[in-house]
């Protein structure tokens, strides 16, 4: 079982170069697809697959220039999916309209790298996120609890603060000498809160969550995150809110308390050390098996990606300017790029003297 909290989702709607509506199927590229599928790879923008669940905001669209409607509700921005039904699509530029699956099946080394190739699915998914209220208490199950409980991957992410109203706090982890007994006991009495490890939410922060930590995003809360391709999701406690059916939204409590790992206890924020780069400074944020964040703020241009692996870039504060040897394109504040394993490293360029990044890559 897997839930992502859903209500609705839209995207951006996408034209082929004659100008018709392009499908996002998952069979092998024809028409217009096939035609433009063996174009020149290039760093890539995907358009923003928009979730709608009710705790969100609006700061998609009026902080991160999100494609996002009236109203509030506005939770996630996925950048990068190729998870079930929401896959990425090609924003611009001659591969428009291409899938991240379809590049991932027929342009697996270029867009991978050498290194990667062995992979049959993009491995990470990239969100942004804006919590206008207190998300649910969740906990994501490991690899092998993944596949048996919720028929996927598991789900190890990482956030990355990126504005906290004053009084915003982060649940992360559980207390100190907390067990299954005592957990279960607290969920069956609806008392989950005080067992939590609780936070300040700070813009800057970056916290690891592991699978089967604890965890919940406190309201007032916009964050950038780097997970597993997964959506593989078990609530234990949601604040006593009722859904949008007017009845209590579901929780999976067997499921919940066989994936959470009681030895973990509290998690805190990662202590980062600024190193002076080309171009800036760099920060080593989280590492694991599955991907290595790295944020990186320039006064000038830096060399950034490779060419055994595909390198994401996220624009957490200002507007940069990519460059390969053939063209350069803009990259603003909220946006996330795909530097493809055969564009090799680009120079990147703050656009109004200052810009900070995160750069991701699977190690």
């Amino acid at each position: 079982m897997a839930t992502s909290e859903t209500a609705g989702s839209s995207r951006t709607k996408r034209l082929n170069r004659t100008g018709l509506e392009m499908s996002s199927g998952h069979s092998r590229p024809s028409g217009p697809h096939f035609a433009i599928s063996s174009a020149t790879m290039h760093p890539l923008r995907f358009e923003p697959i928009i979730k709608r669940l009710i705790w969100g905001g609006h700061r998609l669209g009026s902080v991160l220039r999100k494609p996002i409607g009236e109203g509030s509700q506005y939770a996630e921005s996925w950048e990068l999916s190729d998870h079930r039904a929401d896959i990425s699509v090609v924003a611009d530029g001659p591969l428009a309209g291409m899938t991240l699956r379809d590049l991932v099946r027929y342009r697996t080394e270029e867009l991978l790298g050498p290194a990667l190739a062995h992979l049959r699915q993009f491995p990470l998914l990239v969100k942004y996120i804006d919590a206008e209220q207190v998300l649910s208490v969740q906990v994501h199950p490991d690899d092998e609890r993944g596949r048996r409980l919720a028929d996927d991957n598991g789900k190890t992410e990482t956030w990355v603060v990126i504005a906290a109203e004053p009084g915003s706090v982060i649940y992360a982890g559980l207390k100190r000498g907390v067990t299954r007994e005592s957990f279960a006991a607290a969920i069956e009495a609806g008392e989950v809160e005080p067992l939590l490890h609780k936070i300040p939410a700070r813009a800057g922060d970056c916290i690891l969550i592991p699978a089967g930590v604890v965890h919940a995003i406190g309201a007032g809360v916009m964050l950038a995150e780097i997970q597993q391709m997964s959506d593989a999701t078990f609530r234990v406690f949601d604040w006593n809110r009722i859904g949008t059916d007017g009845k209590p939204r579901q929780l999976h409590v067997a499921q919940a308390l066989e994936s959470t790992d009681f030895e973990i206890g509290p998690v805190d924020p990662i202590a980062t050390c600024p190193e002076p780069i080309e171009g800036g400074t760099r920060e080593r944020l989280s590492h694991t098996d599955y991907f290595s964040l790295e944020r990186l703020r320039l006064s000038g241009p830096a060399l950034i990606g490779r060419d055994d692996r595909f390198t994401i870039l996220m624009a957490l504060g200002g507007d940069v300017v990519v460059r390969t040897e053939d063209e350069s394109c803009t990259l603003q504040l909220g946006e996330t790029m795909l530097l493809p394993a055969s564009v090799g490293p680009c120079r990147v360029e703050p656009l109004d003297g200052s810009a900070t990044l995160m750069t991701c890559i699977v190690p």
